[in-house]
């Protein structure tokens, strides 16, 4: 009896190896914006590919809707391993890594075809940005996010020539957007997008920036009543991992991830000037949408030329190798 008691609990404990070495790992994932947004739907893709093709070893547990921490706290919440991982504007990253604001310099790309050059994986300025950002914040870069063009939200009046900032306190979401509100006369006022709606109800700022496709997901509409299509620069998001968690992964884990990422990125980047289509169409049977004329365009351009210059004035050499990067892109 007693050499069966201890046969059952070695058999008990050799049954029990594979299930703690094959325990899931869970990765958390905070999110500014709701699940149905484009984004959210990006990550869940990303969860899809990544829960089956690591037959469940993997888990992706999602945090919609800023529930965890603004899209402010993320570098450093990421970075300090508060959380595995999240996405966060690209302009909140300017404070460890300024040269990142080299994406939001107004009409920096000629159109879709540069900006997908620009940004592709792999590109010189992609592997500057996502090598700084690493290095100086923890933060490893799993893809970006294509969140569409910046538009411009007005509520009394529309916005359409660029005097028309001129006095206004305007929304802004970055360093180079505030820098743009300046040029054009404005007041810059940095705010988080799940703050937007609130702030435009109730008057604290008199124009918002954002991307067409929050106005859709936040319901600005409800809020604000007119939207011009200034599409003046790009607005990206990144989702990334803390560095250490990541390194903590085994190599076929890694590389579930990296691929899903390569994959998710490309998905989103084919759609999202459709997305923005739809949610610009959807929004002109709600509130007024302003298209600027060639020539109102060339006014807001040169209106804004002088951000570049401080732009790389303020950074230096660096500054002046990511505008070089960008603007090669297009050859």
């Amino acid at each position: 009896m007693k050499r069966w008691i201890l046969g059952a609990v070695a058999a008990a404990a050799l049954m029990a190896q594979p299930v703690q070495a094959f325990a899931e790992t869970t990765i958390r994932v905070t999110l500014q914006l709701p699940e149905k947004h484009s984004l959210g739907q990006n990550w869940l893709a990303f969860k899809k590919i990544v829960e089956e093709k690591s037959g469940g070893d993997l888990k992706i547990e999602l945090f919609p809707s800023a529930q965890l921490f603004k899209d402010n706290e993320v570098p450093g919440a990421v970075g300090s391993g508060a959380i595995e991982a999240g996405s966060a504007s690209i302009a909140r990253y300017t404070g460890s890594v300024p040269t990142v604001d080299v994406m939001a310099i107004p009409f920096m790309f000629d159109d879709e075809a540069h900006l997908r050059a620009a940004v592709a994986p792999g590109s010189a300025l992609r592997q500057e940005i996502d090598g700084a950002i690493l290095k100086e914040t923890n933060n490893k870069i799993l893809w970006w996010q294509a969140f569409g063009r910046n538009i411009y939200l007005g509520k009394s009046a529309p916005i359409v020539e660029p005097a028309d900032l001129q006095g206004k306190k305007v929304r802004t979401y970055g360093k180079m957007q505030g820098w743009t509100v300046e040029a054009l006369g404005g007041a810059p006022t940095l705010m988080s997008g799940s703050k937007q709606f609130l702030a435009y109800q109730q008057g604290a700022v008199d124009v918002g920036m954002t991307g067409a496709s929050a106005v859709k997901s936040r319901k600005l509409y409800e809020v604000m009543d007119h939207m011009t299509l200034t599409y003046d620069s790009d607005i990206e998001f990144v989702a990334v991992m803390n560095k250490d968690f990541y390194e903590g992964l085994t190599d076929a884990q890694k590389k579930i991830i990296d691929d899903a990422a390569r994959e998710v990125e490309q998905q989103l980047r084919d759609a999202i000037f459709a997305e923005e289509e739809d949610a610009v169409a959807e929004a002109r049977g709600k509130m007024n949408v302003v298209e600027l004329t060639d020539a109102q365009r060339a006014a807001w351009k040169q209106a804004t030329a002088g951000v570049v210059d401080r732009f790389i004035k303020e950074n230096g050499a660096a500054g002046q190798a990511a505008v070089d990067a960008a603007r090669a892109a297009a050859k």
